[in-house]
């Protein structure tokens, strides 16, 4: 009778018992004023009230979990779940990773938006490979040149020492004769207080972000391209949990892709007129310098085709036609 107890009350127990809570830490490389971290503090919210606290995201930002280079490792080899990296950081893997930072391919948000249409897919059969499942995308507002006095042509960024943030940019910057230092946005104004570099190619947002008027005196509107930063979920870590909280990740992942659309269109232009108001000259590009870039960016694409696989092939010809 005693061993009959005992069972029933292990059973019973076993019953009352609540599914056991899991946390997440997700690695982001921007500051917590930047407006994708915003956004994914209020993902990893939604997703802890949608499952009632069985699975909470603890965002690490600023790199402070793992550097940004590291992170899209980190989560294929499960040492966290989950982070976000820049997208096209990939783009020595597979060029299609990287089309989004190709300079005057897509310039505006309506162009961005059909360019990931037809970059989706490709990306998500290559993260696949991997055992990588991405959650949404964010661009960032269309990138502008930041300098000390205006740049009239390409020929005034001879020589400048520029930061880079992906292996596009670096082609850039050797096409334009200057010379391309890798930087992480969290040590832009280092770099500039240093003399490590004296031009960038970056968003409003990043620029007001670091307080760009301490460190340079004009930004020109060239609006060369909008590259993505991606969230991304280890499958196997995923394929864990129960079906509902997979619905409940997915449904917080669709609404953080559509604000984090609209939260990048609204810091495009609040960004801009903030650095305006501390006193950066925010200037229109010239004709000759639209049309030096233009000449880069096409050189650039030339290159780019030459040396694309057949799924980044795809990706151009779908966005261009």
């Amino acid at each position: 009778m005693k061993t009959l107890r005992t069972a029933v009350l292990l059973s019973s127990l076993a019953v009352a018992t609540p599914v056991l809570a899991e946390t997440w830490d997700m690695p982001t490389p921007y500051g917590d004023s930047t407006f994708h971290t915003i956004n994914i503090r209020q993902f990893a919210e939604d997703v802890a009230a949608a499952t009632d606290g069985e699975l909470t995201i603890t965002v690490h930002s600023a790199g402070s979990l793992f550097p940004h280079a590291e992170i899209k490792n980190a989560i294929r080899s499960r040492q966290v779940p989950i982070g976000e990296f820049f997208l096209s950081r990939l783009s020595n893997e597979d060029l299609a990773y990287g089309i989004d930072s190709q300079p005057f391919v897509a310039t505006t948000y309506e162009g961005a938006e059909k360019l990931w249409g037809a970059q989706k897919s490709v990306i998500e059969d290559l993260m696949a490979a991997e055992g990588l499942k991405p959650l949404f995308s964010v661009p960032w507002p269309a990138q502008g040149l930041y300098t000390n006095g205006e740049i009239a042509t390409v020929d005034d960024l001879s020589g400048l020492r520029f930061r880079a943030y992906n292996a596009a940019l670096e082609e850039l910057a050797a096409l334009a004769n200057a010379a391309p230092v890798q930087i992480e946005a969290a040590d832009i104004p280092q770099a500039f207080a240093t003399g490590q570099v004296q031009a960038m190619i970056t968003s409003p947002s990043t620029g007001a972000n670091t307080k760009a008027w301490d460190f340079v005196t004009h930004y020109t509107q060239i609006d060369a391209w909008l590259p993505k930063n991606i969230v991304v979920v280890n499958a196997r870590v995923f394929d864990r949990l129960s079906p509902e909280v997979q619905a409940a990740v997915m449904d917080a992942a669709t609404a953080a892709e559509t604000r984090g659309w609209e939260m990048s269109m609204a810091e495009a232009a609040a960004k801009t007129q903030e650095m305006a108001d501390n006193g950066i000259t925010v200037v229109a590009p010239s004709d000759a310098l639209v049309e030096g870039l233009q000449g880069i960016g096409a050189t650039m694409l030339d290159n780019w085709k030459s040396n694309a696989s057949d799924n980044a092939l795809a990706v151009l010809d779908s966005f261009q036609n």
